[in-house]
């Protein structure tokens, strides 16, 4: 019971409380040229998509560290969605930067990646682990995508995706060292379908 209350204590957080960030804020000192309309409104749905891809990684790590068994494991999943709290804080706040809000479906995504990390828990740890990498992979490589898509002129942008992307292949790393098991390819497949359509979706909406 107590583990349930504390999932859904960070639910609300996550959904509806301010965040703050430990580390500096990667384009605090970033200066650049003024963006037109059209890159502005580019670059804030690029920072939508990552903010939900944040809002994701919240609910993978609640779930999967209520579903995991080993006292230590927990931890390692309890650390990891502190710091996956930093690019929460860092994406929101370029997105106000930029003049747009994150996506209305934010509370959907959260369940959805929530229940996500809760099969994947029934697993096993291993497996869950694997999950894992496979998700910080995938990150990493949407994460290096959107380097190609942001306005040349959007320093501050790049800056955090940069920082972010870094962070996620050292996720990934530390998940695949602790034990996680390759998953199976028709599972990364789904995992990339699932992946499509968020993104896409969220953003415009």
């Amino acid at each position: 019971m107590e583990s349930i209350i504390l999932a859904v204590d960070s639910a609300l957080r996550t959904l509806f409380a301010p965040h703050r960030s430990a580390r500096p804020y990667p384009a605090a000192d970033v200066q650049g040229p003024a963006l037109t309309e059209q890159e502005r409104k580019h670059a804030a749905a690029l920072m939508r998509v990552n903010h939900v891809g944040e809002i994701c990684a919240q609910a993978l790590y609640a779930s999967q560290a209520l579903m995991s068994r080993d006292p230590q494991l927990r931890r390692h999943f309890e650390k990891a969605s502190q710091e996956e709290t930093d690019h929460l804080a860092w994406t929101r706040q370029r997105l106000a930067e930029l003049q747009d809000r994150p996506s209305v479906l934010n509370p959907l995504w959260y369940a959805g990646a929530f229940a996500m990390g809760a099969i994947a828990g029934r697993f096993g740890d291993a497996v869950s682990l694997g999950f894992v990498v496979e998700t910080e992979r995938q990150v990493e490589s949407h994460l290096d995508s959107h380097l190609g898509k942001l306005p040349a002129d959007d320093h501050a942008s790049r800056a955090i995706v940069t920082q972010m992307k870094a962070d996620e292949r050292h996720h990934a790393e530390e998940a695949l060292a602790a034990g996680g098991l390759p998953l199976p390819q028709a599972v990364q497949v789904g995992m990339r379908v699932v992946a499509k359509v968020m993104t896409t979706t969220a953003h415009h909406i």
